[in-house]
């Protein structure tokens, strides 16, 4: 295998093809093209400093070289990140599986339903252990979901406090995550031993941690009752494991319930991805950050899934939306899900009691040689106390290959797991040098607190106990969804390419997976090296000068570059520099984002061509001019068009004392042809679940990190294990967010190499501008640039037909599932458009195939227009078909059913079936059910 043919494995259209498209647009290379599309003031014409690319065998080489410089040792260390063992049914089958890691968000719910049930179980499981009413469906950690609590919490308190208590005894790297996110809002974060220190006499909300960080499991009710008698609202950051031994939050009264859901068959991977979660009493769902799945019904009346309420809230609201996370962890929600599903609640008790077993057994080993152990009630973790010699025990279990959490210099912190074994016992007796004990002891939590209520009484965490059954219902759910495995995503502004298995094969290997985020320095040396190289990569293709790829989501990435810009000017004396302008073409997370960071936000309008409005730009920098922080612009815009105005824009904001934030939505139409940190930006957030192949998995995980020139180095994201930085706040939980999926786009960047990254940004503008001229006499292409030309995306304009014909975009969209397609982006960022992004990675024949579907769609809504068939009852209107509807006896409609199954061109032995009919969104709102229906509501 030679070096370029990942590359030609990578981009779909051969040479032929390419010939071909250029052909059709009118130019005779991709250069001549890219010279035409990109303004000249900010075309780059050097070549990318990076390796020469390596074939797929050298990259899995490079990568099996720096994953054996990483130590796999027994992690005892705990703190929210515990070892697990994965099902290997759920594995090759959920984590591993295209059907599953391809998949993009369920905005399409009736192509969805799979990934939908299984976050429904998800939600269900959740809400069953914590006691809680209404779970959402994952956030993207323990620390970020905790400090989502906290504004929840700031929300709906009647308290006008801005005061925000977190136990001391909470994680240490979620104590960093709060105090990183209260600082630009105004709340004042107080940190309380809250076993000898007394509530203050006003205050909106309380972050417990249950067990402690120490391992302690405390009675937290007469806490909630004080809380609650002052109008604050109480967080109880909860281990889901725990709680089916222990009395779940719910049943204390607690509001809200936060934390991860890991150790649920989840790797440690250096920190990340995980599914945090987040949960709710009633009364609160509606307030709810993030995505909650909720029970409908389709145009049929039979039950039917879908994303309820906050759908896509920081679209909707922008400046006002509660929360700026627009992503989930969707592909760990479900395996987490599924670990429940699989185990049922007899297995998860099961796992919870021996894994108490062994802590109990290790305490009483430690006492019985003479250790000093806490004398409190605990679940899985025990803090010991070795006065002067903690960090000797430690040293010497590290050398037996066991890590343990070296509290202080006198007390030691052990934590056991699923993965607990005696042997591990044994070497952490040794290395307190006690002999410990054999058998049976008792056990070490209290009595008073032992759960009492049933959970997970859903059948569907009773019945998949064998193998089979679990794979039968895995394949199920998946044959249910369209991913990218079945076919092209053309989704704008989110960049469905492929996710080559090459890339996605290290994420597996333990010494990648079994890494526990606190592991010592010297165990983790490959991971830092692959770090160190992505970030100096992802600094060179972006024309910046440094990275840091802590931020797990864009919207995290986001924000992380509006607080380095903050606290730069603050650092510079500039407290009162807090307005950011905001194009209103912008993605609706960027003035979530800019409210979050403290900034004010001011809008600034767009032409008649979807450019920034320069005369408008003007007058708002005059009008703001000694308070102008930043200005968020995306590039290119968001409109699909390489804006001629940039450099100008940027020098505009420079002038007035303001700093350039480019948002990397779209950095797949720049790579090697023009780089943000040398035309005039400071800092950009980049999507690596976008442009550099992170697979979207549902929904999630994604990657933000966010980059910056030089001045602003300073102030990127701090370690949240380590001691507080002035400036340098804590973006997620750990240090390297999601560091476990780094292997993926190390391995893109270091196959495709300088040429190959420019090859596949120019393919990819070649393929939008080659479905635009296709499509261009059928539905209007609302915005271009330059010579009519787009950038990696086009919006298809369908008001018009809307208007003549009374067919809408959502009738176009649920269509085109008949036709074996995802839809494009519905409605955004202009309402009743479709906006189109093909990638450099799908070949001409899917590419014709889509604008044949949608010429066909054409003719369709003509035959609708002219009467042929009546504007209420067409292929359009009732589309999506399913296999029960044109099955059988009763077929009321004036077209063939052959019409409504089998448009033109679909092939009848491959065709994909949706198993459910247009949903009603409009009903699962009124009516919201968040949690797994009753077998009886399928019976009819």
């Amino acid at each position: 295998m030679t070096a370029e043919l990942f590359a030609d494995r990578h981009i779909g259209p051969g040479p032929d093809d390419e010939r071909r498209m250029l052909d059709t647009v009118g130019y005779a290379s991709i250069d001549e093209l890219m010279d035409a599309a990109i303004p000249e003031v900010i075309r780059w014409h050097g070549r990318l400093d990076l390796p020469p690319p390596a074939s797929e065998p050298e990259a899995l080489a490079e990568l099996r070289a720096l994953a054996a410089r990483n130590t796999v040792a027994v992690s005892m260390i705990g703190l929210g990140y515990h070892g697990t063992h994965t099902p290997a049914v759920i594995r090759r089958n959920v984590l591993e599986s295209p059907a599953w890691y391809t998949a993009y968000t369920p905005y399409q719910p009736e192509i969805s339903q799979g990934r939908l049930e299984a976050l429904l179980n998800f939600q269900t499981m959740v809400s069953d252990l914590t006691g809680l009413a209404t779970a959402n469906a994952s956030m993207l950690d323990e620390g970020t979901a905790a400090a989502e609590a906290m504004t929840l919490a700031r929300r709906a308190s009647k308290s006008p406090s801005r005061v925000y208590v977190v136990d001391a005894d909470a994680l240490p790297q979620t104590i960093a995550v709060i105090a990183g996110r209260a600082e630009p809002l105004g709340i004042e974060v107080r940190v309380l031993d809250l076993d000898v220190e007394p509530l203050p006499a006003e205050f909106f909300g309380v972050h417990l941690q249950y067990p402690g960080a120490s391992g302690a499991v405390r009675d937290h009710a007469p806490l909630v009752e004080a809380a609650h008698g002052v109008g604050a609202l109480v967080t109880v950051a909860a281990d889901l494991l725990a709680l089916t031994l222990l009395r779940p939050p719910g049943e204390i009264g607690a509001d809200i319930a936060a934390g991860t859901t890991q150790r649920f068959g989840v790797p440690m991977g250096f920190g990340g991805p995980h599914a945090g979660y987040l949960a709710v009493r009633d009364g609160l769902a509606r307030m709810l950050p993030g995505r909650l799945v909720g029970v409908s019904r389709d145009a049929a009346g039979a039950p039917a899934y879908r994303l309820a309420l906050q759908t896509r809230e920081q679209h909707i609201r922008r400046e006002k939306a509660t929360s700026n996370i627009c992503t989930a962890q969707v592909l760990l929600a479900v395996m987490a899900g599924m670990y429940a599903v699989y185990h049922g609640p007899d297995g998860l008790r099961e796992i919870a009691a021996r894994t108490h077993r062994m802590a109990a057994r290790l305490a009483v080993g430690l006492r019985a040689g003479g250790v000093d152990v806490a004398d409190v009630g605990f679940f899985d973790t025990v803090t010991a106390r070795v006065p002067g010699r903690a960090a000797q025990v430690v040293d010497e279990a590290r050398r037996r290959g066991v890590n343990l959490r070296l509290v202080d210099a006198d007390r030691v912190g052990v934590a056991c797991d699923e993965t607990t074994t005696d042997a591990h016992l044994a070497m952490v007796w040794a290395a307190f040098g006690v002999d410990g004990v054999d058998g049976e002891v008792p056990a070490a939590m209290p009595a008073g607190l032992a759960r009492t209520s049933d959970f997970l009484t859903h059948p569907v965490f009773r019945t998949h106990r064998s193998e089979t059954a679990m794979l039968r219902y895995l394949r199920r759910l998946a044959d249910f969804d369209y991913a990218l495995d079945r076919g092209m995503i053309p989704l704008g502004s989110c960049t469905m390419k492929l996710n080559a298995t090459t890339e996605m094969e290290p994420v597996s290997w333990a010494e990648f997976a079994d890494i526990h985020p606190l592991a010592p320095r010297e165990q983790t040396a490959g991971y830092r090296e692959l770090i160190g190289q992505l970030e100096r990569w992802l600094a060179e293709v972006t024309g910046y000068d440094a990275v840091s790829v802590q931020p797990n989501a864009g919207s995290q990435g986001e924000l992380a570059g509006l607080l380095a810009i903050r606290a730069w000017q603050h650092s510079r004396g500039e407290r009162h520099r807090d307005v950011c302008l905001i194009p209103s073409s912008a993605h609706g997370t960027n003035a979530a984002s800019a409210v979050m960071a403290g900034m004010r936000v001011v809008v600034v309008g767009c032409d008649d061509d979807g450019n920034v409005d320069l005369v408008d730009l003007d007058a708002k920098i005059d009008a703001h001019r000694d308070t102008l922080a930043a200005i968020m612009v995306t590039y290119p815009s968001t409109h699909g068009v390489y804006e001629t105005g940039i450099a100008s824009l940027c020098a505009k904001v420079h002038d007035a004392g303001g700093q350039v934030y480019v948002d990397g939505a779209n950095l797949n139409a720049l790579v090697g042809f023009a780089r943000p940190g040398r035309f005039g930006a400071d800092v950009s957030h980049l999507n690596l679940h976008k442009t550099f192949c992170i697979p979207h998995g549902g929904g999630g995980p994604g990657v933000g990190p966010v980059a910056v020139r030089a001045h602003l180095a300073p102030f990127l994201p701090g370690d949240p294990a380590g001691a507080p930085v002035d400036g340098r706040p804590a973006i997620a939980a750990a240090r390297y967010g999601s560091a476990g999926i780094l292997p993926i786009p190390w391995a893109y960047l270091r196959m495709m190499g300088a040429d190959g990254l420019a090859r596949a940004t120019g393919v990819a503008v070649l393929a939008a501008n080659y479905v635009a001229a296709r499509l261009r006499d059928h539905f209007p292409v609302l915005y271009a640039g330059n010579k009519g030309l787009v950038a990696h995306e086009c919006i298809l304009d369908l008001r018009p037909v809307t208007k003549a014909t009374g067919v809408s975009v959502d009738d176009v969209a649920k269509r085109l599932i008949d036709y074996g397609f995802h839809a494009p982006t519905m409605s955004f960022p202009v309402a009743g458009t479709l906006m189109v992004e093909p990638t450099e990675s799908e070949d001409l024949a899917e590419l014709d195939r889509f604008c044949d579907a949608m010429i066909a769609i054409r003719a369709e809504i003509d035959k609708v227009g002219s009467g042929e068939w009546p504007a209420g009852d067409n292929p359009l209107a009732n589309a999506p078909h399913t296999a029960v509807m044109v099955g059988g006896d009763d077929w009321p409609h004036p077209y063939p059913r052959s019409v409504g199954a089998w448009p033109g061109g679909v092939d009848r032995a491959g065709k994909y079936w949706p198993p459910v009919r247009r949903v009603d969104g409009g009903y699962g709102d009124r009516n919201l059910v968040c949690s797994c229906p009753s077998p009886q509501a399928y019976e009819s």
